[in-house]
């Protein structure tokens, strides 16, 4: 797997001192992200973060302001790094149907990337993201952290979905809801076949993502080939206000 240096675009409302531009700061990122693998993010803390790189607790804090924001930008970085892969992997497919495959595809099969950063091992992210991702915007203060602009990369990623998906089909009227859907069925389903076996129809075995990508690739050309029922009508533009949540 070829390593490539690139510097992706995470909000800097969740950082003091962005973690790309140093080496200290990307040994923080290297190591958070292993050492929430290893232990879970509610015992992650930041003391334990700069005991392993051997560093001091204050030299985090320079970085980020909390383990949650921390958290956060780590998923913020994965939505950046899966939304340059999709445009990456798609650039050469005319064929929307096709695009929209592809898109599927890298969602879910994390075994067939064919570049990685130095400093951030990306299976160990997504393994992260599928297991205690939601916890990034599930929480009491998901009204003003969106308002600070936390989860804008979320948003463009479904955003850059949701166009594709619009051109398989330009009158569809949720084609957002169907892009969130994707990635929140996608990361459910690895989540279910790993550890709640019952809640899905997957089963476990080498190629079960791949079995994912069918489930889902059925799932939507079939919603988007289905006629909508009589009285459903694309929804208007959203106003200003709604387009900033």
């Amino acid at each position: 797997m070829a390593q490539i240096n690139i510097s992706l675009n995470v909000s800097e409302r969740l950082f003091l001192r962005d973690p790309q531009q140093t080496d200290l700061g990307k040994r923080m990122v290297r190591n958070g992200i292993l050492l929430i693998d290893e232990i879970g993010f509610d015992a992650f803390t930041f003391k334990k973060l700069a005991s392993r790189i051997k560093s001091t607790e204050a030299s985090v804090y320079r970085y980020f302001e909390n383990k949650h924001f921390f958290f956060v930008y780590l998923v913020n970085w994965y939505w950046e790094w899966t939304s340059f892969r999709i445009s990456f992997n798609t650039m050469n497919i005319p064929n929307a149907k096709e695009k929209l495959s592809k898109i599927i595809d890298t969602i879910v099969d994390t075994s067939q990337k064919r570049a990685s950063i130095d400093f951030v091992n990306t299976d160990v992210l997504h393994r992260i993201v599928v297991t205690e991702g939601t916890k990034a915007y599930h929480g009491k203060y998901v009204d003003k952290e969106n308002k600070m602009g936390f989860f804008l990369s979320y948003k463009a990623l479904c955003k850059k979905i949701a166009d594709i998906i619009l051109e398989v089909r330009d009158d569809y009227p949720y084609p957002k809801a169907l892009a969130s859907t994707i990635i929140e069925t996608a990361n459910n389903n690895i989540y279910f076949v790993e550890h709640l076996p019952r809640l899905t129809d997957v089963k476990e075995g080498p190629n079960f993502h791949q079995e994912i990508v069918q489930m889902l690739e059925s799932m939507v050309f079939k919603i988007l080939e289905t006629k909508q029922p009589k009285g459903s009508a694309k929804q208007d533009e959203p106003s200003e206000a709604q387009s900033r949540r």
